[in-house]
């Protein structure tokens, strides 16, 4: 029983942001919001991250974690009901930046909840749910396209769609197992009270290095996570939320095989093949329309999972090996605050800056785009090769 709610609260969490964040920058440019206020309401999504330590904090010294999830996820049903309600760019963003400062820290607690109560290598087993819960977001903009006959990517209904959801998860958070603050009633610092306590782990050079190349993998990534679809507006395709979430699909089995990856080939090699997977991406994307071959699209929208499963997750799983008992919700907020914080907050801006360099009067010249976040993408993937060493601690706890 605790692991089906386990897999439902995930299931619940990411689709009530997946409906709404895919096809945010369809929207944006639906309302003609210029290129530098589209990549600030984008990064309200980075910006939440920045309070994800805190929240962790919160959950490791105060309340138990499934209560503060359940507030957080009360929080941004309101502020999505909010911006369903507006058109302005000025209140929209903080409507959505209220909104992701109460729900990026749930991607960390909720993973913390499900360490707690399950062994960290059957995490992507729970972990999957989450990404059936994005694919089957898609089935809000089915339901309106075809059997309402009324428009919904690009449009305010998203925000109305993730509000509901958001409820529905309040009311199962309350029921998932207690966990409660492992650190409760020990001294906090002023480092603590920031949720920096995971600063500490820097110290080990490999720890160091994996936090280096996570922030700077947010720069190509966020190509594809908060710009495809616009892309994809561009190239007139009809069904942006569920085109993307072709990706999201194929997720759920790169997902399963994870833990078969780090037991097979160890945590380094698995996010390897992530940073591998990563610039086949691009590659893919910059072929399609170089030799005018779309159906090449599809092979960087379908190996997503790849990426996110084996670099991402497989750092959720090195982060939970690393870290002691007391700081394993602040590291898992640590590494999100790198990631999906300040790494997409600086992705974000940089991408905005080069599609507008390549913005001409015929349109945007998407192949020197792809091409320049592929040399990206091999860069790092080269420097991880070179530079991140195998561990030998956890190398032996993978092989018991």
């Amino acid at each position: 029983m605790p692991k089906f709610k386990l897999s439902v609260m995930m299931l619940l969490q990411y689709m009530m942001y997946a409906v709404w964040w895919v096809p945010l920058a369809a929207y944006l440019t639906n309302l003609e919001v210029g290129s530098t206020q589209k990549a600030l309401i984008l990064s309200s999504m980075a910006i939440g991250c920045m309070a994800s330590p805190l929240v962790g904090m919160l959950a490791d010294r105060f309340w138990p974690a499934q209560k503060v999830l359940a507030g957080l996820n009360f929080v941004h049903a309101l502020m999505l009901l909010w911006a369903a309600t507006t058109s302005n760019p000025d209140v929209l963003f903080i409507c959505l930046l209220l909104a992701m400062l109460a729900y990026m820290p749930s991607w960390s607690l909720t993973s913390a909840i499900a360490m707690v109560h399950l062994p960290s290598e059957d995490f992507p087993k729970v972990r999957v749910f989450g990404s059936i819960g994005w694919v089957t977001s898609g089935i809000f903009s089915l339901t309106f396209i075809k059997l309402l006959n009324i428009d919904f990517d690009g449009t305010h209904l998203p925000f109305y769609c993730g509000a509901g959801v958001s409820m529905v998860a309040v009311l199962l958070n309350l029921t998932l197992p207690n966990t409660p603050p492992l650190a409760k009633g020990q001294k906090s610092t002023l480092i603590d009270a920031f949720g920096l306590g995971s600063v500490q782990l820097m110290k080990d050079r490999n720890f160091a290095l994996f936090i280096l190349f996570s922030f700077l993998s947010m720069i190509p990534f966020a190509m594809y996570y908060s710009y495809f679809s616009e892309f994809l507006l561009n190239i007139n395709t009809q069904y942006i939320s569920i085109t993307i979430n072709w990706g999201v699909l194929a997720e759920m089995g790169f997902l399963l095989l994870v833990p078969v990856a780090i037991k097979k080939f160890g945590l380094r090699k698995t996010m390897i093949l992530g940073l591998v997977a990563l610039s086949i991406r691009y590659f893919s994307f910059y072929a399609g329309g170089a030799i005018a071959q779309p159906w090449m699209y599809y092979i960087g929208i379908l190996i997503h999972g790849l990426i996110f499963g084996f670099f991402y997750v497989g750092g959720q799983i090195y982060i939970d090996k690393k870290a002691p008992a007391q700081l394993k919700s602040q590291a898992q907020g640590f590494i999100f605050l790198v990631t999906f914080g300040a790494g997409l907050l600086v992705g974000n801006f940089l991408c905005a800056r080069l599609i507008h360099h390549y913005k001409t009067a015929a349109g945007y010249n998407w192949d020197a785009i792809w091409g320049i976040t592929t040399l990206v993408s091999v860069g790092l993937m080269v420097g991880f090769v070179l530079l991140f060493r195998e561990d030998g601690d956890l190398r032996k706890s993978e092989s018991k």
